[in-house]
């Protein structure tokens, strides 16, 4: 079950979902609209490695927009930070950016109980396009979790992304087990 609007607005009041900055006229019907921070970041090799941290570069978006380019991952992040103690969030794409031939995650668009952080965004696009820090690029909907919770996102020891950014966070799939 997804939640409505009004039950967006009372787990806010409740403190169970934390978005800020918070703007009513950013609450649509089941949803909720983020916007991409003012940081980007590519990696520094061209050739990515899943067993080695591979780093990045981190750029701000001048004024004037930053023209993303096909063939190149970008790591953006959200402009919102959120916490989310007991619903799943989830992140997608609105229509209007992908009319434009962005996509803004590759894999990652669930978030878990627990989650309290900005999201990194997994940028392509199909084109070149112009893209601007503040502008609407996604939207989170909240899903009902059934059942009680054991551990919670941000009590896992072993969890790679609890550490509280506002840049884009390159991948730890380093620190996993393979």
């Amino acid at each position: 079950m997804i939640l409505s609007d009004n039950r967006i607005l009372e787990e806010i009041e409740k403190g169970t979902i934390v978005i800020s900055p918070y703007d009513r006229k950013y609450l649509g019907t089941n949803s909720y609209d983020v916007h991409l921070g003012k940081y980007l970041a590519t990696y520094k090799d061209r050739v990515l490695d899943a067993r080695k941290h591979n780093e990045i570069e981190h750029f701000e978006i001048p004024e004037e927009g930053f023209v993303l380019q096909p063939g190149t991952l970008y790591l953006g992040v959200t402009e919102e930070y959120t916490e989310t103690h007991a619903h799943v969030p989830f992140l997608e794409g609105k229509s209007s950016t992908g009319r434009l031939g962005i996509d803004i995650h590759a894999t990652a668009g669930k978030g878990d109980v627990g989650f309290c952080n900005t999201w990194t965004l997994e940028i392509s696009c199909a084109q070149p396009v112009r893209v601007y820090a503040g502008m609407p690029v996604g939207q989170l909907i909240y899903f009902v979790v059934e059942g009680d919770i054991a551990t919670f996102y941000n009590k896992k020891g072993n969890a790679k992304y609890n550490g509280r950014t506002i840049k884009p966070v390159e991948s730890m799939m380093w620190r996993n087990e393979f």
